[in-house]
């Protein structure tokens, strides 16, 4: 096959600044059909039948058509009807066949009795959600990613099972997925009367905001690719992300946590249902809560067992997992609980029912986890780097028959890699890597070394042709460096990923390679949402808000102010002294100094405002003292793009 190349020169220049470069989604070649194949081989569908089984056991009813809508012009938050053409006939050669076997599976939704009083909606968002009878009311574990979605799959409930108030809201870990949609299940008045509580692991919003806020705005760009957020959903582009269909886009919620779970073996009751909590640590998160329903024999284990081998280190970003960790907390929750569960449910996917299959579950990824850890670091005291180590390591051939060990989210060699960089870091030992070239300057030079790009593009396409994309996509990308503007570049990098996406058991690196693809041969400037709503803002204390703020601080245009300002809240009561100096923000909460430069008022939700966007015209503030220095505060904080370039530079 010959790539469609586009035109070059000042009119491809212009389409460049102005246009959508056309849609030349290729098809599958034939060794991606080939490789296909090679991984379809897996003794794996010996066991075809039993996750579909599980998948669809207690079915009561959905919404059909499931579509549900968002806030935002032109965006439906959740739209099962667009698989609908891709799961009707025969698998798509753009499709890996053990990832169309977890998109079938995913697609399966609705809510579904898991066990006596316990229910699950699954396939509403990415996020299964949990539902729990007591005497009066329904205890909610992970209400999912948006108000939204949140909101239909609770009124799924009431109106098939009954209508009962909310007693409880559990969230299981600080991911957004797991109680943005809170607002969709509760109000935070119930919350604030006393008439609900919200019961999440100790250190719940550190660790929220940690994840979620500080570092929100590239997690979100980057969540785009690991998504597909911005792919077509057909058989080339978005079909699953191994874990779920993908996280809903709607609006975002938070109401702080009333009740801590501090320790393992703590006991809740409430509304007459007995709950013991497993609290596991830095491990699918960096606080996390299992939970034993006594009277049911039932498991709840959150995200640390699900029909899948995880990520030790998401694409979007997040600290990395402590695989060794995460082995032991399935293996103390196996000999806390495991002699006595009947059922295994999660949040996500679909439940294991009887004692012998959540026994097989636990045990099994406990030593997968755990592989990947002394195998890595087995390698590492050899001398082996990461990226050598990365395709040195797969899966024991005892664990391929069971479907819930493959990387339909996470993959092995992308654990190996965090697990490399959770024991050394950046560094492979070799000086070269210590302080590299910038990516555009050393793309521009090795572009020379090669004889310019027509030189590299003529190899590039035999090689293309002989079915080496990971390597095509990687001499490309220095010609897309060198010089954007290269639309044989660009088109060429961008048919190598697509085909590397094609070939992908995982749904996120699917996302991820075609994700790429989109944007080499898109050529109008990238509009994103950013990810962080005012709700979430809300939630956050004063010092929060002001650690975010002193993110925003652009070091260049900080240079050599040194001032001091008296924030007072006018409707809080809240208060603090905030110093520029040494091109650092420095603050302390509940002070003030009769020397400070200027003494500002203001609403909360104005600072909140300021934490949100900068460029924001602030409303309500009164100064005393020198108003300027306020003013050059104002104007040195970053508003940073939500769609920066990531595959160009």
């Amino acid at each position: 096959m010959r790539l469609k190349w586009a035109c070059i020169g000042l009119f491809c220049l212009i389409l460049l600044c102005g246009t959508v470069y056309a849609d030349d989604r290729n098809d599958a070649t034939q060794y991606t059909i080939a490789i296909q194949e090679e991984k379809n081989n897996t003794p794996a569908w010996n066991n075809n039948d039993e996750d579909f089984l599980f998948a669809n056991k207690g079915f009561i009813g959905t919404d059909d058509p499931l579509i549900i809508p968002s806030p935002y012009p032109g965006i439906t938050a959740w739209d099962m009807e667009a698989y609908k053409a891709i799961a009707n006939g025969t698998r798509p050669d753009t499709i890996n066949p053990l990832l169309y076997r977890q998109f079938q599976l995913n697609n399966i939704n609705g809510v579904f009795n898991v066990t006596d009083d316990i229910y699950q909606v699954r396939g509403y968002d990415v996020t299964s959600m949990s539902i729990i009878k007591g005497n009066t009311g329904w205890i909610i574990v992970d209400p999912m990613t948006s108000v939204e979605t949140a909101k239909a799959a609770m009124d799924l409930v009431n109106k098939t099972i009954g209508h009962y108030p909310v007693k409880a809201v559990i969230y299981s870990h600080p991911h957004a997925d797991h109680y943005q949609g809170v607002k969709g299940v509760v109000s935070e008045e119930d919350v604030a009367n006393g008439d609900v509580q919200i019961i999440a692991p100790e250190n719940f919003m550190d660790h929220a905001l940690a994840e979620n806020v500080y570092a929100g705005n590239a997690m979100q760009r980057r969540a785009t690719y690991q998504y597909g957020i911005q792919l077509p959903k057909d058989t080339k582009g978005n079909i699953d992300i191994g874990l779920g269909k993908s996280p809903s886009v709607g609006t975002a919620s938070l109401i702080p946590p009333t009740m801590d779970i501090t320790h393992t073996g703590q006991k809740v009751t409430v509304d007459g249902v007995n709950m013991e909590f497993h609290l596991s640590e830095n491990t699918e998160a960096p606080v996390e809560l299992d939970i034993w329903f006594p009277q049911k024999n039932a498991l709840l284990v959150s995200e640390d067992c699900t029909a899948t081998f995880h990520n030790l280190l998401t694409l979007r970003g997040a600290q990395v997992r402590d695989p060794l960790a995460w082995a032991r907390s399935l293996d103390e929750v196996r000999q806390l609980y495991g002699d006595k569960a009947e059922v295994m449910f999660s949040s996500h996917h679909w439940p294991r029912f009887g004692n012998d299959k959540v026994i097989e579950i636990l045990e099994n990824q406990r030593d997968l986890y755990k592989y990947v850890n002394d195998q890595t670091l087995n390698l590492i005291n050899k001398g082996y780097t990461m990226d050598e180590i990365s395709n040195m390591i797969h899966p024991p051939d005892s664990l391929k028959e069971f479907w819930y060990t493959y990387g339909f989210y996470g993959q092995m060699y992308m654990g190996v890699k965090a697990t490399y960089q959770k024991y050394l870091g950046f560094y492979d030992g070799n000086p070269i890597n210590l302080n590299r070239l910038a990516p555009e300057e050393y793309a521009k030079e090795i572009t020379s070394y090669m004889g310019g790009p027509d030189a590299a593009l003529g190899k590039l396409q035999q090689d293309y042709d002989a079915g080496k994309y990971e390597l095509v996509a990687c001499i490309a990308n220095y010609l897309v460096f060198a010089d954007p503007t290269n639309m044989q570049a660009r088109e060429m990098e961008a048919a190598a990923l697509e085909q590397l996406g094609y070939q992908e058991v995982s749904g996120t690196a699917r996302n991820a390679y075609l994700s790429g693809a989109q944007d080499l041969r898109r050529t109008i400037p990238i509009k994103e949402m950013s990810g962080i709503s005012p709700d979430i803002m809300s939630a956050m204390s004063v010092g929060q808000l002001l650690d975010y703020i002193s993110v925003r601080v652009n070091g260049e245009k900080a240079k050599d102010e040194n001032y001091q300002i008296n924030l007072k809240l006018t409707d809080t009561g809240d208060s603090a002294l905030i110093q520029v100096k040494n091109e650092v923000l420095e603050y302390w909460v509940d002070t003030s100094s009769p020397t400070a430069d200027v003494t500002v008022e203001m609403p909360r939700k104005t600072l909140e405002q300021l934490a949100l966007d900068p460029s924001a015209t602030l409303e309500d503030v009164t100064t005393s003292g020198d108003a300027d220095v306020f003013d050059r505060f104002v104007s040195m904080l970053d508003v940073f793009d939500p769609g920066f370039n990531i595959v160009t530079p």
